[in-house]
């Protein structure tokens, strides 16, 4: 009898550890199925950037602290890239959170992902030039040249390869992927006609290579504005911690807002990032004449993004324009803009 009941008693416990088992099992599976959740701040935020004057925000928020002084606990690591479609594939796989990137590789991390990369904020507006040899005094004298981009798909190429397009001399212009201290290089020996490039590259071509305008991109905008540089996260990120890409957009606008009341220094400090992270700083003129041609800005100019996205159809780099809806989430820029007393960014057509 005694036998017996120890034999029910152990079979019930058995029972009872196993459907807990199998409720943890579920509970699990449930959780990893399902949409991730706030978790608060995160312990480390991955950025990757330029070393370019149009990532000036990234580079002063990281060289003068504003990041880290706004991320508290949470460690910053950083990450340069030559160009977007790079720094998109770091990204996607995993090895990124945020970017400060070109409209035009952030579009197409959209797509790729499937919705799973959202733009948050922009950076910079303006910046980009088609330089030349003095020369080459007309859009028709680009016939038979080589002009060269930062990388295939990046931002700078889908402009060239669209302008080409609509002035339709594709088939007569060669376009040329090179990083930008090669097309520099190769620009002064004669190798490549030009370049469609981001600042500090077109000012460094005219400046110490003898390089002429051609082309400035904002003459192509209305108002003169286009979002050379955004600021795009991982969906899963923004939805685990809201709380650091706050942070982190706080520490932009705080770079952002010394960069306008210290513009001497600002450029001081931005040349020293650079040259910590390509060992060559700037001359004064190169630097005077990058900046001249940037605003630095939280505002991602949305309303150019539908624009942007058939520009890449045009260009040749997709074969549809991609649809933008769910692209944009402003919700924690507009909780760091309503603190700071700013307007709100709006952006109907990208958002859900």
């Amino acid at each position: 009898m005694r036998t017996h009941h120890r034999s029910r008693v152990l079979a019930t416990a058995l029972a009872a550890l196993t459907a807990a088992a199998g409720l943890a099992g579920c509970s699990r599976a449930d959780s990893s199925s399902g949409p991730a959740q706030n978790q608060g701040a995160a312990a480390e935020v991955r950025v990757g950037y330029f070393p370019n004057v149009t990532h000036a925000p990234a580079l002063i928020g990281t060289k003068k602290d504003f990041f880290a002084k706004e991320l508290g606990k949470t460690k910053l690591t950083t990450q340069t890239f030559n160009a977007g479609p790079d720094e998109v594939n770091a990204l996607l796989g995993n090895s990124l959170d945020v970017a400060f990137i070109g409209s035009g590789p952030a579009i197409n991390a959209f797509t790729k992902s499937k919705g799973t990369i959202q733009l948050v904020a922009g950076a910079v507006s303006g910046g980009a030039q088609l330089v030349v040899k003095p020369d080459i005094t007309s859009v028709e004298q680009l016939k038979g040249k080589t002009i060269a981009t930062p990388q295939l798909g990046n931002t700078q190429d889908v402009a060239l390869k669209k302008f080409l397009a609509e002035k339709k001399l594709t088939d007569q212009v060669k376009v040329t992927a090179l990083d930008n201290p090669k097309t520099f290089d190769t620009f002064k020996k004669g190798e490549v006609d030009g370049g469609w490039l981001p600042e500090p590259w077109s000012s460094r071509l005219v400046a110490d290579a003898g390089a002429k305008v051609l082309v400035d991109e904002k003459s192509l905008w209305p108002q003169g504005k286009f979002p050379s540089t955004v600021v795009i996260v991982r969906s899963e990120f923004l939805q685990q911690h809201p709380e650091t890409v706050r942070a982190l957009l706080k520490g932009e606008l705080a770079a952002i807002d010394w960069a306008k009341a210290n513009p001497a220094e600002a450029k001081t400090v931005v040349n020293g990032a650079l040259k910590e992270l390509t060992g060559n700083t700037l001359g004064e003129a190169v630097l005077d004449r990058s900046f001249s041609g940037i605003e630095l800005t939280a505002d991602p100019v949305a309303a150019q993004f539908p624009q942007l996205a058939k520009d890449s159809v045009t260009a040749g780099i997709v074969k549809e324009a991609v649809n933008l809806k769910g692209f944009a989430d402003f919700g924690p820029l507009n909780e760091v803009l309503k603190a700071q007393g700013q307007p709100a960014v709006s952006a109907p057509e990208l958002t859900k």
